[in-house]
């Protein structure tokens, strides 16, 4: 198996992560499972502005993990969650760098949700 190519953050590419400021909530099937003042947002290239939340500001009793895994070159490997609220389930939710690449070491310990799944709110303070 060859080895992953690790890509650096450049000024086509750029990545930055800066905390949010203010507060971000996330609700899946309307219900919230997430409430946080440390979000960082992570901004990278074209896309819109991720926001990462600390995992102990998530409610782990609506967390499963899953077996899905991605793989990023500017972040690394990716990890997954389902949750389940509302008395429903949605699959792959979250995802989360456990062992992020050190360009973007800050986002360890957090996780994003999908915005096509899930309600995210940034209220600023």
């Amino acid at each position: 198996m060859s080895p992953r190519e690790i890509k650096q953050p450049t000024a086509e590419h750029p990545i930055t992560v800066t905390p949010t400021g203010g507060r971000v909530q996330v609700r899946v099937n309307g219900e919230l499972v997430a409430d946080t003042r440390a979000a960082l947002g992570l901004a990278e290239s074209t896309y819109p502005v991720v926001q990462y939340i600390p995992l102990g500001d998530v409610d782990p009793a609506v967390l499963t993990r899953t077996d899905t895994q991605t793989y990023c070159p500017y972040k690394g490997d990716a990890s997954y969650y389902s949750v389940t609220a509302a008395g429903a389930t949605v699959d792959d939710v979250i995802w989360t760098y456990e062992e992020p690449y050190p360009a973007v070491a800050a986002i360890a310990g957090h996780v994003a949700f999908y915005p096509t799944k899930a309600d995210i709110s940034v209220d600023p303070d």
